[in-house]
């Protein structure tokens, strides 16, 4: 949920005028003033940004690496943990590597999350040993995320403007994280078997 909060808080302090619609995630990072992909960039706050995306993408990966043997261990579920880890390792570069720093590290470790993280919720939802529900929302929840980002890279942007089609491509994992983690904490304790 921190993300969340975080990208509130920064965005308060945005100098130019944030906005969802038009302003990607990242310009929240953005370490620097002026032009960058033709909007204006100034976020003073940027390094709260960048430690938030480095704890999502380490909750990412330890989470997967934690939460896979709560679960009865298949192929897909060791799969779709192992490709949502991987998204977490692509979410820390983006926070260790602001988009105006190194652009091109920083779109490699969107990617990641963008289409490898994505892949893993949809190969999660049609392995995982949950409610019938909680798998159908995890499989929608990377399948839609995933046209989305095809629609992104096609500039169709259906009228949300390309931050909120990446909103689209993003949001969807960490929502997810949320779900699944309260899921754990309210399913019973099983028993050891004798």
């Amino acid at each position: 949920m921190q993300f969340f909060i975080v990208q509130a808080l920064v965005a308060r302090r945005f100098l130019s005028g944030y906005s969802l619609a038009n302003n990607a995630i990242s310009d929240l990072g953005n370490t620097s003033c002026g032009p960058w992909n033709g909007e204006y960039v100034c976020s003073p706050a940027h390094v709260w940004m960048n430690l938030s995306f480095a704890v999502l993408g380490l909750t990412m990966m330890l989470g997967s690496a934690l939460t896979y043997p709560a679960f009865n261990a298949s192929r897909g579920t060791a799969l779709g943990f192992g490709l949502f880890g991987v998204g977490g390792l692509g979410t820390l570069v983006v926070g260790a590597f602001p988009e105006d720093v190194l652009a091109w590290l920083h779109g490699l470790g969107a990617a990641l999350p963008f289409l490898v993280g994505n892949v893993g919720l949809v190969l999660l939802g049609c392995s995982l040993h949950v409610p019938a529900k909680l798998r159908l929302y995890t499989m929608v929840s990377g399948g839609l995320a995933l046209i989305a980002l095809v629609l992104y890279l096609s500039n169709t942007t259906l009228g949300l403007g390309d931050g909120g089609m990446e909103r689209v491509v993003a949001y969807p994992q960490t929502v997810w994280q949320i779900v699944l983690g309260t899921y754990l904490l309210r399913r019973p304790a099983r028993r050891p078997m004798t």
